[in-house]
């Protein structure tokens, strides 16, 4: 076979590998964002219609859509779980004042726009999976675009030393919704000073 066609041909190996590529990509994003929308939506009508929802009746009936920013791939986050070295129980202040244990069980550390970053996660002293873990943070667009006492996300270990933290999933307690329901507030070493615009907004605010 002449160079020149061992060239051309692999040129086309090259431009199909580079579409095969873009376009699972391309899938994958699609999915993950329908995905993401799809949880919203859930988190929507359990506001709006389940009985155990926090919203009174007539915060029900006005409630026509919740808010969050655009979802942003670059938002999901694989860290380093680093084990606290005082591990131990904590007494997690509530919104009323009471507390609340949670195990200080570990740091997740990550790098955010190259800025990095290190959040600590909590385990509730009564979870049975001991790869479940309670993310509470606060950041620089907290009682403004969010909720001023801050967002939580849900993580799940999915590694032997790492956890995937997804900031587009960060949620509001209810306590953004209800002032009378408790709800545990962040923790000092979860208190950010840059902004994460992923996730939802304030429950009042546009």
């Amino acid at each position: 076979m002449q160079k020149r066609n061992i060239l051309i041909i692999g040129i086309f190996v090259v431009v199909g590998l580079a579409f095969w590529y873009t376009l699972t990509r391309s899938t994958d994003e699609e999915i993950y964002v329908e995905n993401i929308q799809k949880e919203r939506e859930r988190q929507f009508r359990f506001l709006k219609f389940n009985l155990d929802s926090p919203l009174e009746d007539h915060q029900k009936s006005e409630l026509t859509s919740l808010s969050f920013y655009p979802i942003d791939m670059s938002y999901r986050i694989r860290a380093k779980m680093v084990p606290a070295e005082d591990r131990r129980m904590l007494e997690i202040p509530m919104t009323d004042g009471t507390v609340e244990k949670y195990l200080k069980h570990s740091y997740a550390e990550f790098q955010l726009n190259g800025q990095p970053l290190r959040l600590l996660l909590l385990q509730a002293a009564k979870e049975s999976d001991k790869r479940n873990f309670f993310l509470a943070f606060a950041d620089d667009t907290s009682g403004e675009e969010t909720y001023g006492g801050g967002r939580y996300i849900n993580l799940r270990q999915d590694g032997k030393n790492s956890i995937t933290i997804d900031f587009n999933m960060a949620y509001n307690p209810y306590c953004a919704y209800n002032p009378d329901y408790a709800c545990p507030l962040p923790p000092r070493e979860n208190v950010l000073e840059i902004p994460i615009r992923a996730g939802e907004k304030d429950y009042k605010k546009d």
